[in-house]
């Protein structure tokens, strides 16, 4: 949302409002998939009142699910969640929060002493009661050690096949978005130059006076 749909360098800027104004728009499409909304920054850090309170808002316009970013720091918010019937999702590795700690956009959990915080965070997270973790940004060998000893399943983006399933941006996915893309994202159609020739065909036939025919 932060990046592709409102044109932010990062999602810190990303505001509860602005989240519930998509869940809301995708709810009412009423999808067949897990609906799972993404806890924004500061929407889970200041107290588990706060927390639960935001979460809740989510289920109550038609999530299924949270997902909140961060290892055994949120163990607390985590278990509070669950405590109130709300499931959650965990996220580690590359969490795009923390953009500003990490130094950029980096592959996480390249040391040796990081990748065993990640698996002890991956752990502790599954004990606090996170149905599924996105994992992102970190060696395929780690991501796959992770998913192997978990009992909760994985969701990989940028973490190598190892994972039980994998997500990537819409926008990504159709090409949509021009310049430069992340080194894990595939693409599979040029959207932006379908879009752009549609676009430049439409343009084109107003000038000629083709469009609008009698029939439109």
């Amino acid at each position: 949302v932060g990046n592709v749909c409102l044109g932010f360098d990062n999602t810190l800027p990303v505001s509860m409002a602005m989240m519930n104004h998509h869940l809301e728009a995708v709810a009412r499409t009423k999808p067949r998939a897990l609906l799972v909304a993404d806890m924004p920054f500061l929407s889970f850090h200041l107290s588990p009142e706060d927390t639960i309170r935001n979460a809740g808002g989510f289920l109550q316009r038609g999530a299924d699910a949270i997902k909140l970013e961060g290892g055994s720091k949120r163990v607390e918010m985590i278990r509070a969640l669950v405590e109130c019937e709300i499931p959650v999702m965990g996220h580690l590795g590359l969490t795009p929060q923390s953009v500003n700690v990490m130094g950029g956009f980096k592959v996480q959990g390249r040391k040796a002493d990081d990748a065993l915080r990640l698996l002890d965070d991956a752990h502790r997270l599954q004990e606090a009661g996170c149905f599924a973790l996105v994992l992102e940004g970190i060696p395929a060998e780690l991501a796959a050690r992770a998913t192997e000893t978990l009992t909760i399943p994985t969701i990989g983006i940028g973490a190598g096949p190892g994972c039980s399933g994998q997500v990537l941006v819409f926008h990504d996915v159709l090409g949509l978005i021009e310049g430069h893309v992340p080194t894990f994202v595939r693409t599979y159609t040029d959207g932006f130059r379908v879009l752009q020739e549609a676009l430049s065909h439409w343009v084109a036939d107003v000038r000629n006076g083709t469009f609008p025919a009698a029939q439109e």
